[in-house]
């Protein structure tokens, strides 16, 4: 029997009325793992390659042959944004089969969910955080809700494999099947897995099944790239060059921006006008300040506004507003825009993306490329990059264009060896472990000691953690009465826990600051973390506001729309950039090869970057003089080998190099004066890499290293270990530092 006709009727009915001609690659693999296995399934393929159906059509095929009593399937998905959009997709599906799909979030109404509560069956989607307050706040109706749950479906589980977010995934899942008294199979879903046997471990851990990763023969995509380079002030790199000669991928512009514009800016402005595009950037600061320019550009030209705003510090009704106005065919609309449209939220078909500046990750560019070329089209994306220009008398490390180095080298690794960022499990999760005691202890009630670390340390998460760490949690979180022992010997939840457990905040692990809604009358604008005084002007959903009032007991700042341009603030946004990104970067400051993508400017500044390489030897040796005795150390390490980097050397090599003036642009370069000449320099390196290297060594005096959200709840001794173990990559430091002692020993001219 083919897969075609395994499936139930009414699928076939389905794929008959979108008028497709055949059954792809994923769809077949998916159906005939799902029908012929017992295994957890992980399915990868590149964006919009149907991954959801493939998943789905086998699953409502079985359910509809053998109707489950409870909830079926459960659907995580990491954006609400995301289960919306494939709330709509499965409903359609599943509704000739009366087959009921439900969503639960923090948008959803309560009526939806008592529904749910009152006849639990079919499909659930859901965030994390939400199954984390199902499990908290519901945890008696538990088995009723989930008695015959059969399928786990993870959506974009590479969002999940970098952080504590996968492993409160993980534990929720144990935990629920637990109560419920199921062992459900997980299938997951991603288009950027960079190493998929550690993916299908992450997937099928704690289960004792296997993962099965099915190959799946796929056909070469085309891609419409373009990587421009722009000074935000004075003349390009490009003007003059009359020797380079590129094609414009993007064709002759559209629209003509204002005189004066912001290049990089104009040049988006002018290839947007008549059609539908995205515009990433890094951080939600940049996402306020890019719309609000662009914005601006079409006030002046007398156009009307063409430009929407999403990213995740905007209230609901214009994060849906953005998504709808995309998806309607008809519309022409460019949304500036974080990660949040990032992953797998349909949009319609989109002309192109633009990306100002690099990401972080390949898998961000895969990802965000991936929202382009639907139905046929080729995939379509144009960097943009924008810097200062050097000053003249600049020191050598703000010479080198460091984005225009990271754009190249994120696209050259995948295009040459398809390497996309490996998972990263190995950290010490002890602030996860407090999140997870907290909310067994507040779903529980009362429990021995005995009887919370054995439900606690018995999930698969957290099979690094010692009795004796747990002991030491449990202590410190009794004597800071965030747990409270009773009369029995039992644990509850303590006065101070009760204050963290009941906040809507405590359902998420990822690090949020404390926020402020923003209200325009009766309109919710979004929400930002540091409110100005009265009287000044904020930045957000793309339009400049006055505060009028702002009621810190409340959290509300209430504000009314003005003219004007501000910068808007909502917090750090740190990066996480892999070593194998800037070695890729030490090479293209290297070799002589001009990418075919690059654009006139983007050429000249990457040929005057190399020239400067080439004099300064800034790709050959990673200590650069820059006069006197100050020196660049240009290390090319990703960030947790760059940050172990820094302490090593202030904290076991300082006193001996006589470093002086240490400063750092991570995770590029560190500039200082010291003492030592280079030769001393690296001997002093290989002589302390050499010794036994503790990372809790690692530690300046005296610091709690608050990386992570629950961070500042654990006791002063698991938040140092947690951070020298699992966050600094001291082996990745230490090999570094070995791998330059060789190369001196191998080149003497250097010294």
């Amino acid at each position: 029997m083919s897969v075609f006709d395994r499936y139930a009727p009414f699928v076939r009915d389905y794929i008959y009325a979108q008028e497709w001609q055949s059954l792809r690659g994923i769809q077949i693999a998916a159906a005939e793992a799902i029908f012929g296995t017992d295994d957890h399934v992980l399915l990868t393929a590149s964006t919009a390659a149907g991954k959801t159906e493939a998943a789905f059509f086998p699953i409502i095929t079985l359910f509809h042959e053998n109707p489950p009593t409870s909830v079926g399937c459960i659907y995580i998905g990491p954006l609400k944004a995301l289960i919306n959009d494939q709330f709509e997709r499965l409903t359609e599906l599943c509704h000739r089969a009366d087959i009921p799909v439900w969503h639960w979030h923090g948008d959803v109404g309560q009526t939806h969910k008592a529904r749910l509560m009152k006849r639990p069956s079919g499909i659930l989607q859901i965030t994390p955080e939400s199954l984390e307050a199902l499990l908290l706040h519901r945890h008696m109706a538990i088995p009723k809700l989930f008695g015959d749950l059969r399928f786990v479906v993870i959506d974009e589980l590479h969002s999940l494999l970098r952080g504590d977010r996968g492993g409160q995934t993980l534990c929720l899942i144990e935990r629920l099947s637990r109560i419920a008294g199921v062992q459900p199979r997980r299938i997951g879903l991603s288009a950027t897995i960079g190493d998929v046997k550690r993916a299908g471990d992450f997937l099928a851990a704690g289960t004792g099944r296997e993962t099965l990763v099915p190959q799946i023969e796929t056909k070469g995509s085309k891609w419409r790239l373009s990587l421009e380079h722009f000074y935000v002030r004075d003349t390009q790199a490009g003007e003059g060059r009359d020797d380079i000669v590129v094609s414009d991928v993007l064709g002759a512009p559209t629209d003509t921006p204002p005189e004066a514009a912001d290049p990089g800016l104009g040049y988006i402005f002018a290839h947007t006008r008549g059609k539908k595009c995205l515009v990433f950037v890094n951080s939600r600061e940049e996402c306020e300040a890019v719309t609000t320019t662009l914005r601006a550009y079409c006030e002046k030209q007398h156009e009307p506004d063409r430009f929407l705003i999403h990213h995740g510090n905007l209230s609901a009704a214009f994060r849906e507003t953005a998504e709808a106005r995309m998806k309607d065919e008809n519309s022409l609309f460019t949304t500036c825009t974080t990660a949040t449209l990032e992953l797998g939220i349909d949009i319609g078909r989109l002309e192109c993306a633009f990306q100002i500046d690099a990401p972080w990750t390949v898998s961000s560019f895969l990802q965000r490329m991936g929202r382009t070329g639907r139905r046929g089209q080729p995939q379509e994306m144009h960097f943009v990059v924008r810097e200062d220009a050097p000053e003249a008398r600049a020191l050598l490390p703000a010479t080198i264009p460091w984005k225009l180095l990271q754009g190249i080298a994120l696209i050259q690794l995948y295009l040459e060896e398809r390497w996309v960022e490996p998972p990263r499990l190995d950290r010490l999760p002890f602030s996860l472990l407090y999140h997870q005691t907290m909310s067994i202890a507040a779903s529980c009630g009362e429990l021995s000691p005995r009887a919370l670390a054995d439900r606690v340390l018995s999930l698969h998460v957290f099979h690094r953690i010692t009795q004796e760490d747990y002991r030491t949690l449990l202590r410190h979180l009794i004597a800071q009465e965030h747990l409270q022992q009773t009369e029995r010997g039992g644990l509850i939840v303590g006065l101070a826990g009760e204050r963290v457990v009941q906040s809507f905040r405590f359902y998420g692990v990822f690090q949020e600051n404390e926020e402020y809604t923003v209200r325009c009358e009766s309109q919710e604008i979004g929400t930002i973390v540091t409110p100005p005084p009265v009287g000044e002007k904020i930045a957000i959903a793309g339009h400049v506001w006055r505060v009028l009032e702002v009621d810190r007991k409340r959290h509300l700042v209430y504000c009314e729309m003005v003219k004007g341009n501000v910068p808007a603030y909502f917090g750090e946004c740190p990066g996480d950039i892999h070593t194998r990104i800037l070695e890729r970067m030490r090479q293209v400051l290297r070799e002589e090869l001009i990418p075919p993508y690059l654009l006139k400017n983007a050429v000249a500044r990457l040929t005057q970057a190399r020239e400067t390489a080439r004099h300064s030897r800034a790709a050959e040796d990673v200590l650069i003089p820059l006069g006197g005795e100050m020196y660049a150390l240009l290390p090319w390490l990703g960030s947790y080998a760059f940050l172990a980097l820094e302490r090593f050397l202030r904290i076991r090599c300082g006193a001996r190099l006589g470093l002086r003036g240490f400063e750092s642009m991570r995770p590029y370069f560190m500039q200082f004066t010291m003492k030592v000449t280079p030769t001393e320099f690296f001997h002093i390196l290989a002589e302390e890499a050499a010794g036994n290297i503790e990372p809790m060594e690692l530690l300046y005096p005296d610091e709690i290293p608050i990386f992570d959200k629950y961070d500042e709840f654990l006791p002063t001794e698991l938040v140092q270990r947690g951070f020298a173990y699992g966050i600094l990559d001291v082996k990745g430091m230490r090999a570094a530092v070995c791998a330059w002692s060789k190369a001196r020993i191998d080149s003497p001219a250097r010294s």
